[in-house]
């Protein structure tokens, strides 16, 4: 019998923590090979368009942004579906597809509006909302990849064109200047 090529065989505990049920007799389970573009949108929508929207500090861009990116993602879903991170594909297309927006209406400078999400972590501390807005959008990707969505270096770099180094230092940096401003909310300036 020919393997179906839309599924792959993972052990039981692999299929559990994939989110799928173990054959109760504990045999090889058969899992779909790749997430649909259905499940992934509903999966990854809301998360990837919070990022865009801190990361740009304009919610409505992110909005468009996102769901530029989502049809550029359905368009390619054969290919996307394949990559390591497809949500970091959207983060980066979202981007790069606002920042182009932003150049052809000749407003690079344009000041956030810092209406957000109002799920997004850091809604309920305007302060850090508006120290997020001082950051260049260059070291507000890295900080809002690696600290809201929760990605790793190497995913990070891979989902926005960088090489790990570049990651790090932008990171290092903007967290630097973050604490300089919100040195305020640290335990020395609670008292």
């Amino acid at each position: 019998m020919e393997p179906d090529p839309a599924v792959r065989r993972v052990s039981p505990v692999n299929a559990l923590a994939m989110g799928f049920d173990a054959t109760p007799s504990g045999e090889v389970a058969l899992v779909p090979l790749r997430l649909t573009f259905v499940d992934f949108y509903r999966d990854h929508r809301s998360p990837v368009a919070r990022a865009l929207a801190l990361t740009l500090g304009d919610r409505q861009l992110a909005d468009e942004a996102t769901d530029e990116a989502m049809t550029r993602a359905y368009q390619h879903w054969k290919k996307v579906s394949t990559l390591d991170n497809p949500g970091g594909w959207v983060y980066r297309v979202g981007l790069n597809w606002s920042r182009s927006v932003l150049r052809r209406v000749r407003r690079p400078d344009r000041t956030p509006t810092g209406q957000l999400f109002t799920d997004a972590p850091v809604a309920g501390e305007p302060a850090v909302v508006a120290a997020l807005m001082t950051l260049s959008v260059e070291h507000r990707a890295v900080v809002v990849c690696r600290h809201l969505l929760g990605w790793s270096e190497a995913e990070t770099a891979a989902a926005l064109g960088l090489r790990r180094g570049t990651v790090k230092s932008r990171t290092s940096r903007a967290l630097t200047l973050l604490r300089e401003q919100l040195h305020h909310l640290g335990p020395e300036g609670a008292r």
